[in-house]
């Protein structure tokens, strides 16, 4: 799912489906009259969320109270920040382990930079020759 809402046509109609908790889909919903965007209003007298059209009179209560969602997802990869030229890093250290596409045997290797419970340590190797990351 994006972060960002997804567009629909609408026409001004509830769907008629229960809203879903937890992952709900947040839609973009239009005027049955006029079709331009409805706007999310709150309905202060009925204590209820309304969306409401600021060109025209016409206005539909909401199916959910959900008017906006953000998910962010922090995945960081196993060799987030590596460059090829890391083969060129004097401070590293090397080993004599074959690339597995140019066949050159010298390397640099480095632990995984993913931190999780689930992930072991996991060496990553560079090769100095053509910059190919393996493990």
């Amino acid at each position: 799912m994006s972060a960002s809402p997804t567009a629909s046509q609408n026409d001004g109609q509830a769907s008629g489906q229960p809203a879903k908790s937890g992952n709900e889909q947040v839609k973009f919903r239009f005027c049955g009259d006029c079709s331009n965007m409805l706007a999310p209003k709150e309905d202060r007298i009925n204590n209820k969320l309304m969306y409401c059209c600021r060109m025209c009179q016409y206005s539909e209560e909401a199916d959910s109270a959900c008017i906006f969602r953000n998910n962010i997802y922090n995945v960081i990869g196993e060799t987030a920040g590596v460059t090829q030229d890391v083969g060129s890093d004097p401070t590293l250290p090397r080993s004599n382990k074959r690339c597995p596409k140019c066949h050159e045997v010298e390397a640099v290797f480095f632990q995984s930079q993913q931190r999780s419970a689930e992930t072991g340590m996991k060496l990553f190797y560079v090769c100095c020759s053509c910059g190919h990351i393996f493990q």
